[in-house]
């Protein structure tokens, strides 16, 4: 399971400013249910001086998600607008005294949030349905622009930390090439090189402390407790393949092919790397077959 800080499991158990603001003068709202976050900031703005008078945060998500809209209010709250907008994802964290790096993205939510509630105050259109950027990453909706402001903001450097901190690639692997691209190009700028095989942090090897026979035989017991979900709506789920972090499984009955199967496995992995403890990629048999021909004609 992910370390919760204690000022992170005080801020879900307890959160300050749950709820809409009454007579709220600017709101902001990002993320999308289907994705599975989603926030709306409402704020109570002095015309006069545009100090933040109250705030208020509705979160659809995780506990990292409500700490970190919880936290957001805080500390916005007194500021001006302009002082508000100074403020990072990575104060947010702070103020947590910090996140998981798998939960990061939560934090970049509440600062897309602020951002599109002083554009509403201000009469401004905030650009969050990706027409500044091309779309990257289909299964969180995430566009080009987001993830260079977030490599360039918290100095990334590789696609697992892309996908902590905007949740792009965390679903399925097909637009890696496009964050790795993306990546590539601010890297370079920084007179640094992209590593491809580079892993996030520490993070070089499963890091949940098992054998590779007792972390299979986990992995499985963790598809067993999702199962009964699956199979109400007359589909399942059949482990294929563990190579490395990358677990790959076979959608079966009405889950294969189904419209939500991407969403289906972005929960499946969700559950597996909280239940691991360890930053891991549920993907497709289909990916496992690709990856093998691939291989094979570069032999």
């Amino acid at each position: 399971m992910w370390d919760y800080s204690e000022k992170v499991k005080d801020h879900f158990f307890a959160p300050r400013n749950a709820g809409a603001v009454e007579n709220a003068n600017a709101t902001g709202d990002v993320g999308s249910l289907s994705c599975g976050d989603a926030l709306r900031l409402t704020l109570k703005v002095d015309p006069d001086s545009e100090t933040i008078l109250e705030a208020g945060f509705q979160t659809f998500g995780c506990g990292s998600a409500i700490a970190s809209s919880s936290a957001l209010t805080e500390i916005i709250k007194g500021m001006t607008l302009d002082q508000a907008l100074l403020v990072s994802n990575q104060d947010i964290a702070d103020y947590l005294d910090g996140l998981p790096a798998e939960k990061m993205h939560c934090s970049v939510m509440g600062r897309e949030a602020l951002q599109a509630a002083v554009a509403n105050y201000r009469g401004e259109i905030w650009q969050d349905d990706h027409q500044e950027g091309a779309l990257v990453c289909k299964c969180f909706a995430v566009d080009a622009v987001l993830i260079e402001e977030t490599i360039r903001a918290n100095s990334l450097h590789t696609v697992e930390e892309v996908s902590n901190y905007t949740k792009a690639g965390a679903g399925c692997s097909s637009c890696h090439e496009g964050i790795e691209a993306i990546l590539n190009r601010v890297l370079n700028e920084r007179g640094e090189k992209f590593d491809p095989n580079a892993v996030a942090g520490e993070r070089q090897k499963p890091s949940s402390g098992l054998t590779n026979l007792q972390r299979i035989r986990r992995i499985e017991t963790l598809l067993e407790a999702i199962r009964p979900n699956l199979r109400r709506d007359h589909g399942d789920v059949e482990l294929v393949e563990v190579d490395g972090r990358n677990i790959y499984v076979k959608m079966i009955g009405a889950c294969a092919g189904c419209q939500m199967a991407g969403a289906t496995l972005s929960g499946i992995q969700q559950h597996l790397a909280e239940g691991l403890g360890e930053f891991i990629l549920v993907l497709p048999d289909s990916e496992l077959s690709r990856r093998k021909l691939t291989t094979a004609a570069s032999a």
